[in-house]
């Protein structure tokens, strides 16, 4: 894998230096609707002041309430003063400099109704509106805080520091930053990996989990790749690096989940946009409120300017505007965390609707790596000659087949071999102890007279079951055949049952044999009516169009060039993202799963499902109560203190359920099927 091109970031900082990531990001944009966070000097931490003096605050404001209630007037003011200027004064100077822009946020929003209070003479209400405020935003804050930094935090996993092997044998210790690529890296038992690379020596079990989500220890030996973050659990390894620490594909995974948190979900913009409008028109209502109760419903203007600032605390959309972000956050860290890559909420918002998912073969339903599984002589002729002749052959040949017919096969001395011959779409031959020998296709074998009915009979039997043979002759007859799958991954039956289960059409597309396609296709649980193969790039685009016009919003799922452009023009691209996967269909694609396993789809439907019932549930539980207090305010009965914690806890209540996502997906996805 190259790790300088990533198809996932381009960054070149550090890894080890958290990246980087501005003050009113992904997360605090969606507070641009109550201005809480629309320009420097708003909302942001300096603003809020730390824990003792809210603490101290709310006690003061707590002091004025009862210097009220014993009708002790300048003790009451002094500790209201008192209160406000720990707490509020940040939030205060914000707030005039929106009002001067005529922008209507919380921060000018807080502003008047503060304003308000004291020139009716409630300076215990202000007071105590304005500690209870600066609190819920310093919670909100953690809260958000906690859902934007879990994906980083995966960056903890990756060691500061590596153990380089000299050139005397020896051992240094540098900070990961100052190790070159090429360099060899020790890594012993118990270890996290420090870097990407490949093992150069040793054997070992290594525990990725944390990078693809794979459930099982993975066995690493040389010339196999190690991940940063990853822990090796048994033996010693020697390791060469490949990629520099921002390259590495932790420090990937974590920039494009972050620029995923940045792109707002459709939920989230409608809020936001539906929050810009709101917060005027509150305004507007909280004005006539003042103006026209005392005409029409015979209140004082002093009640009626209590009830109109009540109004407008309450008015605050923060709780709305949060409870989106919050949500699509937990629930791109929690597919990120089980090796799904959600590149943004459109992607998230994609994935519940789809109705059917187009499948490649090569690679996405099957391993990617052809295995012998099964080979038998022929006409009496010995079986272990024939094994060691056509080992002779395939070990030196580049063909995947050939390869998987090599590495099947016992491995003999190359004794007597010479004029070895390629034989371009045919297969090889070569000269045996003076005897001539060809490995090679139906083809080859045709052309030299050798192909009888048995023969025919024989290749017929296991195209059917998606095998593909290769025939070993010698100059008068075929004396052995050997057949090779690229077998079905193991999860795949699980993952398409899964499928159907949640109402999702599952099909195969491929560009592979037809029949072979649909022997896969049976084998996957998938009817034969519903594979296709045979496809040229151009034919699957035509397929996948006619998919999504007889079945609505369709996924395509595969790992190669030829898979990019029906991933581009699919309703949602799922890109596998393991060794055999192309940059360019990761790049092409909405979904990356890092660890090549088809159950990830459905995890990623249902995590989206659960996404959009709990972003709804977070609307109308904010906009639930806003309505409530609204009713209290044109009755007479609002309080701005009640307002206040109203709207602190929705908040709350929004955040604590958007967090939930973070363990949404099912325990069992990860569980390796028996």
């Amino acid at each position: 894998m190259n790790h300088s091109t990533s198809p996932l970031g381009h960054d070149h900082g550090h890894a080890h230096d958290r990246p980087h990531t501005h003050e009113h990001g992904a997360a605090n944009t969606a507070c641009s609707a109550c201005s809480s966070c629309a320009t420097d000097d708003d909302h942001d931490h300096g603003t809020l002041p730390p824990w003792p003096r809210i603490a101290a605050a709310l006690v003061l404001a707590l002091g004025a309430e009862a210097a009220h209630w014993l009708q002790w007037t300048c003790p009451g003011m002094a500790l209201a003063v008192a209160a406000i200027a720990l707490s509020g004064l940040g939030v205060y100077r914000a707030g005039l400099k929106d009002l001067a822009r005529l922008r209507l946020g919380i921060n000018a929003l807080m502003t008047v109704a503060v304003t308000g209070a004291v020139l009716i003479g409630q300076w215990p209400e202000a007071a105590m509106v304005m500690a209870l405020y600066v609190a819920a935003e310093r919670l909100e804050h953690g809260a958000m805080d906690r859902a934007r930094n879990a994906i980083r935090d995966l960056l903890k996993l990756a060691p500061a520091t590596a153990d380089v092997l000299q050139a005397d044998g020896s051992l240094q210790r540098l900070p990961v930053a100052q190790v070159p690529l090429g360099a060899t890296l020790r890594i012993a038992p118990g270890a996290h990996v420090p870097l990407d690379g490949q093992v150069t020596q040793g054997n070992s079990a290594v525990n990725q989990a944390p990078i693809t989500g794979e459930s099982q220890l993975a066995d690493k030996g040389p010339g196999d790749e190690l991940y940063a973050g990853s822990v090796n659990q048994h033996g010693e390894l020697l390791m060469r690096v490949s990629a520099a620490p921002a390259d590495t594909l932790l420090a990937r995974i974590v920039r494009a989940v972050e620029q995923a948190q940045a792109s707002k979900a459709p939920a989230q913009r409608f809020v936001d946009r539906f929050a810009a409008v709101y917060t005027p028109i509150v305004f507007v209502l909280a004005v006539l409120l003042a103006l026209a109760a005392p005409q029409f419903m015979g209140w004082s203007w002093q009640q009626a300017a209590y009830q109109a600032l009540a109004l407008l605390v309450i008015a605050c959309p923060c709780a709305l505007v949060i409870s989106t972000p919050v949500t699509v956050v937990s629930a791109l860290t929690a597919a990120a965390r089980r090796g799904i890559l959600i590149k943004g909420g459109n992607a998230l918002e994609a994935a519940r609707g789809l109705r059917a998912v187009a499948l490649d073969k090569t690679g996405t339903l099957t391993t990617g790596n052809p295995a012998l599984v099964q080979w038998q002589a022929l006409a009496g002729f010995d079986g272990a000659q024939a094994a060691a002749i056509a080992w002779q052959l395939a070990s030196r040949s580049e063909h995947p087949v050939s390869r998987a017919i090599a590495t099947g096969l016992p491995a003999v001395a190359h004794n007597g071999v010479t004029q070895l011959q390629a034989l371009p779409g045919r297969g090889v031959q070569a000269d045996i102890d003076g005897q001539r020998w060809q490995l090679g296709n139906l083809r080859l074998m045709r052309e030299q007279g050798l192909a009888d009915a048995a023969l025919l009979a024989t290749l017929e039997e296991h195209e059917r079951q998606g095998r593909s043979v290769t025939l070993l002759a010698d100059e008068r007859a075929v004396r052995a055949w050997f057949a090779v799958a690229d077998p079905l991954r193991a999860h795949v039956p699980e993952a398409i049952d899964q499928l159907r289960a949640l109402g999702v059409k599952p099909m195969v597309l491929s560009g592979d044999n037809p029949a072979t396609v649909q022997a896969i296709a049976l084998e996957a649980g998938i009817s034969a009516e519903d594979a296709r193969g045979g496809l040229l790039p151009e034919d699957k685009l035509a397929a996948l169009a006619e998919l999504q016009h007889r079945h609505g919003p369709t996924a395509m799922t595969g790992d190669g060039i030829n898979d990019a452009p029906a991933l581009a023009r699919a309703d949602l691209g799922f890109a596998m993202g393991g060794a055999h996967s192309t940059a360019m269909a990761m790049e092409t694609a909405g979904v990356v799963l890092m660890h090549d396993d088809l159950r990830r789809i459905p995890d990623t439907l249902r995590l989206a499902q659960k996404t959009h019932r709990v972003l709804w549930q977070n609307i109308s539980l904010a906009l639930g109560v806003k309505a409530v207090f609204f009713m209290l305010a044109l009755l007479g009965l609002a309080t701005m203190w009640l307002a206040v914690l109203a709207d602190m806890g929705v908040s709350l209540l929004v955040v604590a359920n958007g967090l939930r996502l973070r363990h949404a997906l099912p325990a069992t996805s990860d569980q390796p099927r028996p």
